[in-house]
């Protein structure tokens, strides 16, 4: 599963986890998520300007 992170402040969406408090479940893909929402935690940037995250080496 993919992790997004926001430019901002650096919160992160991992599919795995989800956002309960924003209504999407664990396993919610980030697909899913609308193209309007905005980071949670500043509020600032929206899902397109989130950036995905490499994976850790290893995995």
């Amino acid at each position: 599963m993919a992790v997004y992170a926001c430019p901002v402040c650096d919160y992160r969406y991992d599919e795995s986890i989800g956002a309960p408090r924003e209504g999407f479940p664990a396993g919610t893909a980030w697909s899913v998520v609308p193209d309007d929402w905005c980071c949670p935690d500043c509020g600032v940037r929206e899902k397109l300007d989130f950036e995905a995250v490499p994976p850790a080496k290893g995995h």
